[in-house]
């Protein structure tokens, strides 16, 4: 059984990403979704199209068209009410519900690795142990929250 990864939207906004000032985390998203994706059971949320659809991206249409073809979560019942936990005990701020959302997906479903690029909210060591204080009141399991670079297997 392979492990699952829930990707963010930074995952599939990087991978279509051409700036210069972001070329190295441009290359390793496409190095790991080209050579490491294969090895893992892949999933988004809706949450991750909404906010590419709402984004501006240069290649607004391709990226939404390859996150298209990645299976989907369902939404489940109390999405909303872990979301708002999360930001009434400041694991993210009010103004990132899509972090949130991202982090309740992933924990709900019992994701392997939440993977994003989102270093201040989520891929954040000092954050770890805060969102594993909450996930724990509610009886969810945490996902380790990493970036592409952290998911390399050997060969």
């Amino acid at each position: 059984m392979k492990e699952k990864v829930y990707l963010d939207t930074t995952i599939p906004s990087y991978f279509f990403d051409n700036r210069k000032s972001q070329q190295q985390l441009i290359e390793i998203t496409k190095d790991w979704w080209n050579n490491m994706s294969d090895q893992y059971d892949i999933f988004i949320s809706d949450a991750v199209l909404e906010e590419l659809c709402n984004g501006e991206y240069p290649l607004k249409k391709e990226i939404i068209k390859w996150t298209s073809a990645i299976q989907a979560l369902p939404n489940f019942d109390d999405l909303s009410s872990v979301v708002d936990y999360y930001i009434a005990n400041n694991v993210m701020p009010n103004t990132l519900i899509g972090d949130a959302v991202h982090l309740a997906f992933s924990s709900y479903y019992k994701i392997d690795y939440l993977l994003t690029w989102n270093c201040n909210h989520l891929a954040n060591a000092n954050k770890k142990k805060h969102i594993q204080i909450i996930n724990t009141r509610l009886g969810l399991p945490t996902p380790l929250i990493i970036t592409p670079l952290e998911l390399f297997k050997e060969k």
